[in-house]
């Protein structure tokens, strides 16, 4: 029996023609090295961003359905192209939509979860020895409406169907050598980690480190779906694997420092403190489907309270619109959004069995004047929300005080 493997290409690697076709021949390689293959494209590098940006030529204000509409499109048109370059270099390939691949989804349109996949379609076209190049990012709903899975949702495209095909493994291709100790065009000494584990892969993911989207990593873990991450513009190269646990044989304490650019914070300032005060705020926020990540409630002595959280700045102009009108109702004085800051973040399992690793983090950011803003703890993460301008100076610092810029930790971009 052929063995199955499902691989994704992000908008870097089908970025160009050029680009195309060379995902085309190491496709083909890989079919004829005997594997059956499920190719998950995005849309080309700079696409979505560009089909956005003329929606809002005509206005800020769209309607969510039609831009999954329009969203959509950019991912039909890189498989449409890469199934062409297939045919063109005598492999025989179909394309396939979300619908076509029977990914059905909730109807939250433009941030939509997957609900199920009707694989029949897909393994039967498997079993008459085609390549599937399937359409990332996208599914429909149970009105048959086309549905989009959120910024990055071509990785937890690719895993679903992983998982629903039976698949022996996932390859997420990128264009980046595979997951790395911190972002390599921040500290220039960052190393590739060899393995990761789903548990540090998900606290890295939320965190900033973009190789991944943290929704793959949890379908990924859940159905204990390994994922090995390779660069698509190098040949044989070994990637980095996620799986179940870290196979490096000495555990480091931390295995990677993260940053987020991308946050705000949001406050909704002098609300009654009363209960079911904050069960509105959030419930507000949960009804959108808004992630939120770090929260924190001041008390005073008059009665009132703060509440600040943090979020992607890509959501927050709606949190803080939902914000103004949650205030209202719940008689707080005013609502704040403040996206001048940044989250730096530090990952390791081998946190579990040492102490003073926060202590360690807070004295390396106290020599760099650093302040702290906002923490927040897991069992294998210590965040930290500091002034934006901030950002690169703390992740070089933690890098370094934590002993993961050595020569031999792994292999350099």
């Amino acid at each position: 029996m052929s063995k199955l493997i499902v691989q994704k290409f992000g908008g870097t690697s089908v970025g160009s023609i050029e680009r195309i076709k060379a995902v085309a021949e190491k496709t083909l390689r890989a079919r004829n090295k005997g594997a059956d293959l499920v190719v998950v494209v995005s849309a080309m590098g700079g696409e979505t961003d560009r089909l956005l940006d003329m929606a809002k030529e005509i206005t800020e204000h769209m309607d969510r359905r039609e831009v999954d509409m329009l969203l959509s499109s950019g991912e039909r048109i890189s498989a449409a192209l890469l199934t062409i370059a297939l045919h063109a270099i005598g492999c025989p390939a179909i394309s396939l939509t979300g619908r076509q691949l029977g990914m059905k989804t909730d109807g939250s349109h433009t941030r939509a979860r997957i609900k199920e996949i009707d694989g029949a379609r897909t393994k039967k076209l498997l079993s008459e020895n085609h390549v599937i190049v399937a359409a990332g990012f996208q599914g429909i709903n149970e009105q048959g409406d086309v549905t989009t899975l959120g910024r990055g949702g071509s990785d937890t495209s690719a895993v679903a169907l992983a998982v629903a095909l039976g698949a022996d493994q996932c390859e997420i291709y990128t264009d980046v050598a595979g997951v790395y100790t911190a972002d390599p065009r921040i500290v220039p000494k960052a190393k590739k980690l060899n393995s990761v584990s789903f548990d540090e892969m998900l606290e890295m993911a939320s965190l900033g480190a973009s190789v991944l989207q943290i929704r793959c990593v949890e379908f990924a873990k859940n159905f204990n779906m390994p994922i090995v991450v390779r660069s698509s513009f190098r040949e044989n190269d070994e990637g980095t694997i996620v799986c179940r646990e870290n196979l490096n044989m000495e555990q480091p304490v931390v295995s990677g420092v993260m940053c987020d650019k991308k946050q705000s914070k949001i406050t909704v300032k002098g609300a009654p403190d009363n209960p079911g005060i904050a069960a509105k705020v959030f419930s507000a926020l949960n009804e959108t489907n808004i992630s939120i990540d770090m929260i924190i409630q001041n008390m005073s002595d008059d009665g009132l309270t703060d509440i600040s959280f943090t979020l992607p700045t890509a959501d927050s102009l709606e949190a803080t619109k939902l914000m103004e009108k949650v205030g209202k109702e719940i008689h707080a004085n005013n609502v704040s959004c403040d996206s001048d800051i940044s989250k730096v973040s530090v990952v390791g399992a081998g946190m579990r069995s040492h102490s003073g690793v926060a202590a360690k983090m807070f004295e390396i950011l106290a020599k760099e004047h650093i302040n702290l803003l906002m923490i927040s703890t897991s069992e294998i993460r210590i965040s930290c929300v500091i002034e934006k301008k901030y950002a690169e100076l703390a992740v070089n610092a933690l890098h370094d005080g934590f002993g993961l810029s050595s020569d031999s930790s792994g292999d350099t971009p």
